[in-house]
């Protein structure tokens, strides 16, 4: 089994596929598509790929193992979808959640935003955004059909992808040795979005305070020139 030093040891891939197997890594990417951040998708799915080629753990076929995960994708987006739909407002109005907070919500809406119903599907490769879309599409009413369209996409694009990646790349020897450094590659791959969107926050947050302020207090708003002063030998 192979160990990625990164997080608490329960976070692990190998310590949920070695304790839980194939039902542990559902139960992971059901809750990471719609309820619970900070978990580990990419890196769950890609071992989870290279377990199913090794016969190590999950003994069910491939097929199986992505359809599986592919399901529960779909479905934990659907959870989220429901929850921003009925609950988002509220739900992200809690100034002491720890989780729920409205920054998450503000970034998942500026993604969406950005890139329209396609962000669905793009979301699913970036941590803590693929969590917060569907309850942001939902709150935002994006059509039912359209979500679910994107929805599927980018559940098997996601699910399934990652995971075959994970079953074809970890028999190539070089890949197979050094799997523990290719994990942690992964797992910063993955959050680079993350962090892109945190520094352009700050700059735009730096630009905004920096920005000259009217008298009425606009910020960026023109201020009106000082009217010339009458020179000394001015004509009366």
């Amino acid at each position: 089994m192979y160990t990625l030093a990164l997080g608490p040891e329960w976070l692990s891939p190998d310590y949920l596929i070695s304790h839980f197997g194939l039902i542990g890594i559902l139960v992971i990417v059901f809750a990471e598509s719609g309820l619970f951040a900070f978990l580990p998708g990419d890196s769950l799915l890609f071992t989870a790929g290279l377990l199913v080629a090794n016969g190590e753990y999950i003994k069910q076929p491939l097929w199986l193992v992505c359809t599986l995960i592919v399901a529960a994708a779909i479905i934990g987006d659907q959870v989220g979808y429901m929850i921003g739909k009925f609950f988002g407002p509220k739900l992200f109005n809690r100034p002491k959640s720890k989780v729920f907070k409205r920054e998450n919500l503000d970034k998942a809406h500026e993604f969406m935003d950005r890139h329209g119903p396609k962000a669905i599907v793009l979301a699913r490769f970036v941590p803590i955004i693929r969590t917060f879309a569907p309850m942001v599409a939902g709150a935002g009413s994006m059509k039912y059909r359209t979500f679910l369209t994107f929805n599927v996409i980018g559940g098997i694009g996601w699910g399934a992808g990652v995971t075959v990646a994970g079953y074809w790349l970890g028999q190539i020897t070089f890949i197979n040795k050094n799997i523990e450094a290719i994990l942690v590659l992964i797992v910063l791959i993955s959050v680079i979005p993350v962090i892109f969107e945190v520094l352009k926050a700050r700059r735009e947050a730096k630009e905004a305070a920096e920005a000259p302020v009217a008298a009425d207090g606009a910020p960026g708003a023109p201020t009106a020139p000082a009217p010339a002063q009458r020179g000394r030998h001015a004509k009366r």
